[in-house]
């Protein structure tokens, strides 16, 4: 099958207005603005219509950077050894000075999620490393919210194979664009009013639970018994936010969540995850974590535990909670069955949780906060950011308040 008759079976009408909610509604970009935009080239024919609009919205530059499976891969199977400790420190160190001049970020998902699985983990781990090390002045601009940016996805044919294997290529390019879009809200005639109704039902959401100000979360199902406390004047967040610079974005498209920032050294119990993760070429599955003042003292998984312990041991903070997320069962992404091998959707179809580094606009005045007093009221710092789904039809949550009173928040996977 070819290329032209795999991309062939996207909707251009749908792609085309993908782009136009990533401008309108993820970046809302403003005029003058430049965009940071990195993409895998099977990917070009959203980057070009995500182009066109960024210019029609007033754009003072694109500047798209782009990725390919085949160079990757030719790194892995032929470059020398010291190659995989090193990274384009200089790139990102350009991304983080252009975040400063305040231009927007846009970052297009679409590899295949399996990539590297047959390569080896340790060159992938070193790698991975290295880039997190690299990449961290430019990521810091990010998850501190300093500017505003998104993530969208483009169905390349190499993702949709692993999605749908038994089906022809165009097939499964067409069924994993459709998927996009729906979760995108792009199929409906106005997604950016289907987009400003759903920021509305979500900003309910956190409101209410900022409004409680609980302690703590207690997650009860099968599996699972973890009692999550949340930092010292955590805010919950979802949907579209204010970014530091002023604009309001929709960093991820889609999204079902509603999330804050746990507290790093208040965190009991067990957890088994709900479903696959997958990570670095590697699917993780039934992870299973335990949980003591704070820190992950064990963790297990039935595939992929070698891999699961090598990231977890990248710094003292990888092994701590940088996230707590809560998503209804009944979420669109969760109603589709489908395992996206894609955390951006995956996670948004069950509560998850987060190991590594926070959001440091998930604390009340978090943008005038310094890395040390986020730390000091209970925030995590960490290279890596690793959500994992723990949320099911069978999972009980409760706030808990200071004084132990409870209160419930979700009853077998929706809202109470």
């Amino acid at each position: 099958m070819s290329s032209i008759a795999a991309t062939a079976a996207i909707d251009p009408v749908k792609l085309d207005k993908l782009a136009q909610v990533a401008i309108k509604v993820g970046l809302q970009l403003q005029k003058g603005q430049d965009l940071v935009l990195t993409a895998p080239v099977a990917a070009l024919p959203l980057v070009r219509r995500i182009a066109e609009h960024a210019y029609k919205a007033g754009a003072g530059l694109v500047i798209p950077i782009f990725s390919d499976e085949e160079i990757t891969l030719a790194r892995y199977r032929h470059a020398p050894d010291e190659s995989f400790d090193r990274a384009a420190g200089w790139l990102y160190e350009g991304m983080a000075k252009a975040f400063s001049g305040n231009a927007a970020r846009l970052a297009i998902a679409g590899d295949n999620p399996m990539l590297l699985a047959a390569e080896d983990p340790d060159k992938v781990s070193r790698a991975n490393r290295a880039n997190s090390i690299a990449y961290k002045p430019a990521l810091e601009k990010i998850t501190g919210f300093d500017i505003n940016w998104n993530i969208v996805s483009y169905p390349s044919t190499s993702w949709a194979r692993q999605v749908f294997p038994n089906d022809p290529e165009d097939v499964a390019v067409g069924k994993l664009a459709d998927a996009i879009f729906a979760a995108s809200r792009v199929d409906l005639d106005d997604p950016v009013a289907a987009w400003r109704d759903h920021n509305a039902a979500l900003r309910a959401r956190h409101s209410w639970l900022n409004e409680h100000n609980f302690h703590a979360l207690h997650f009860k199902g099968p599996g699972t018994d973890l009692t999550v406390g949340l930092a010292d004047g955590h805010q919950w967040k979802g949907g579209a936010s204010v970014s530091k610079n002023g604009i309001t974005c929709n960093p991820n498209i889609p999204t079902e969540e509603v999330f804050t920032t746990p507290h790093a050294l208040r965190v009991d119990g067990y957890a088994r995850s709900t479903k696959p993760l997958a990570h670095q070429g590697t699917l993780i599955e039934n992870i299973e974590m335990r949980f003591e003042d704070g820190r992950a003292v064990e963790a297990k998984a039935s595939r992929g535990e070698a891999v699961l312990n090598k990231v977890l041991d990248t710094d003292e903070g990888a092994r701590r909670l940088g996230e707590v997320a809560l998503v209804p069962h009944s979420s669109p992404i969760s109603r589709s069955g489908l395992l996206f091998f894609n955390t951006l959707f995956d996670e948004n179809a069950a509560c998850h949780i987060a190991m590594g580094q926070c959001y440091a606009d998930c604390f009340v005045g978090g943008k005038s906060l310094s890395p040390a007093q986020i730390a000091a009221q209970g925030g995590n710092r960490s290279l890596i950011h690793i959500d994992w789904m723990i949320g099911s039809a069978q999972i009980d949550i409760d706030g808990v308040h200071k004084d132990g009173t409870r209160v419930p928040v979700m009853r077998q996977g929706e809202w109470a």
